[in-house]
């Protein structure tokens, strides 16, 4: 059955375009094409990359965090107790109210206390400071070294400057070493992202961030097998422009440098818009939709390669009303707002307010009043520090 299912899934005709077989693929000690079985390799060097990640943020960018003085908010732990922790692990992280009752009556707590410790454990689990500046530190190392390898290696290429060279002679177009390492690179990287998404900082777009790495990785490798390998480096190109400006901000935004944060969202956003909203469309979409029907009839792999591409356009239109929400933001408060993807840390104003309440029950807060400059006595006589004073100290009466 296995061997039937392997035979199905690789039949020319979801691969290749009409007239073209296997058999017309096959390699040549002059002519080396884009073989299924290399994208095994992503594997072993997604985990190498997984190894070299850890290395780095132990060694480089936790030293490197405390040196820039980003220091890790202290928060306030919440009291040991194995049945509000066993409900918290095994049912419900943020309970309703009916089950903090139910909760408060089973410890002998009162509600808000119950709350309390909730929001305290939530805030635990939340990744510290450290841990996100060691992360954009990794992806800002990684994006720069990816965008500058993929215009080392497309600069004398065709195709970087007339697009329809994409197609020329498709799809017997010849695997060069250089684009197969940059091919292998980029896959492994984002297989590394995927066997560390339990572990990464965790997102309000992170169902978006999914869909994201496995349509990502879906495009590669079919576009690695089709041999649509001319058109997939100009959509790696293209998406690590920008990422190379949107990790150094949150790098800065971190470090509380709060301009210099300001002016790389400000150039990130528009790197953003630009290649994801105008160069994309026209570079790849408009090239795989139109020029390539110059070359051949639409196939099984012409529909699926653009399925995927139209799915990554439809995130970059989802992210970039978040970034245009941020910039009409900036406009007019001028200052960049906290990423709206990230979840905020919950505080403790309720505790806060209920311990005003009891001071003012103890007539703490009624006291503080009466000795203070500003207090006014009902009868009209003015505060004691305003009164003129005596040599000696004493308090002149009028």
């Amino acid at each position: 059955m296995a061997r039937s299912l392997n035979e199905w899934l690789w039949q020319h005709e979801f691969w290749l375009p009409p007239g073209i077989t296997w058999e017309d693929m096959q390699e040549s000690e002059d002519i080396q094409y884009p073989q299924p079985r290399d994208l095994l390799l992503s594997i072993p060097f997604a985990l190498t990359l997984v190894v070299i990640r850890c290395a780095f943020e132990r060694a480089i960018a936790l030293p490197l965090s405390s040196r820039l003085g980003v220091r890790d908010k202290q928060r306030p732990k919440a009291q040991p107790n194995p049945m509000l922790e066993t409900f918290y692990n095994t049912r419900c992280k943020n309970p309703g109210k009916g089950e903090l009752i139910s909760l408060a009556k089973q410890c002998d707590l009162p509600v808000r206390k119950v709350e309390g410790w909730f929001r305290r454990r939530r805030n635990a689990d939340r990744p510290s400071l450290s841990k996100k500046f060691c992360e954009a530190c990794w992806r800002f190392t990684f994006y720069i070294i990816s965008f500058f390898t993929g215009l080392a290696v497309l600069y004398d290429k065709p195709w970087l400057w007339d697009h329809r060279e994409c197609w020329t002679g498709y799809p017997q177009q010849p695997l060069q070493p250089s684009v197969f390492w940059y091919y292998l690179l980029e896959l492994s990287f984002y297989w590394s992202l995927v066997f560390t998404l339990p572990f990464d900082v965790k997102r309000k777009d992170f169902k978006e961030q999914i869909v994201h790495h496995a349509a990502t990785i879906f495009l590669i490798s079919f576009s690695y097998c089709a041999n649509y390998i001319r058109i997939g480096t100009l959509v790696m190109v293209i998406h690590d422009a920008s990422d190379c400006f949107l990790e150094p901000t949150k790098i800065f935004n971190y470090m509380k440098w709060k301009k210099t944060c300001d002016s790389l969202f400000m150039i990130f956003s528009a790197v953003f818009l630009i290649s994801r909203l105008v160069i994309y469309p026209y570079t790849v979409l408009y090239n795989t939709y139109y020029y390539s029907m110059e070359i051949f009839q639409p196939f099984f792999g012409y529909y699926f390669v653009n399925a995927l591409l139209i799915t990554l356009q439809l995130l970059h239109i989802f992210w970039s009303c978040l970034i245009i929400h941020m910039v009409y933001k900036f406009i007019l408060q001028g200052t960049m707002e906290k990423d709206m993807r990230s979840d905020t840390e919950e505080s403790d104003k309720d505790e806060e307010r209920e311990k005003i309440r009891e001071k003012e029950k103890n007539g703490i807060t009624y006291f503080s009043n009466v000795t203070s400059n500003n207090y006014i006595q009902r009868n009209g006589s003015e505060p004691l520090n305003n009164r003129p004073h005596l040599t000696n100290g004493h308090v002149k009466e009028r």
